[in-house]
């Protein structure tokens, strides 16, 4: 019979857009509630301007998403969502681009991802620098 446990992390983003990794954060749940287990880990964010995404960070890659977002939704006065700091209603488009969540295998108790894979959290909202992340275990 499968299990569903959850967990919510407050993350601190600062003023600044950011990718913050959470890989070690979903690691060391996973080790209190999955116990060796197989089963799934659901990652959410429940804000309208934050997303989830898996890549590779620390060689430049989270730069270099924040860099391609800025490209894709810049931050100026095109948006009709004003309010907030200038540019912020890109901030609310971000979701349908990065979605606020991502489900990942668990094997044995651990994250099943590629060599070069980080879970991390999106944020280019300044004007919010406290995240809630969700992380939900079904094994």
């Amino acid at each position: 019979m499968a299990t569903f446990r959850t967990h919510t992390l407050d993350i601190t983003t600062g003023g600044t857009e950011t990718v913050a990794d959470l890989t070690a954060d979903c690691e060391a749940y996973l080790r209190e509630v999955a116990r060796g287990a197989d089963g799934l880990l659901n990652v959410f964010v429940p804000h309208a301007t934050a997303g989830i995404a898996i890549l590779e960070t620390g060689a430049g890659s989270d730069t270099d998403l924040l860099a391609a977002l800025r490209d894709l939704l810049p931050a100026d006065d095109r948006w009709r969502h004003r309010h907030g700091s200038p540019g912020h209603g890109r901030d609310h488009v971000l979701p349908a681009i990065v979605p606020p969540h991502a489900t990942l295998p668990v094997i044995g108790g651990s994250l099943a991802l590629g060599t070069w894979q980080s879970v991390c959290l999106v944020d280019t909202n300044r004007d919010n620098p406290r995240r809630q992340v969700r992380l939900s275990f079904l094994g």
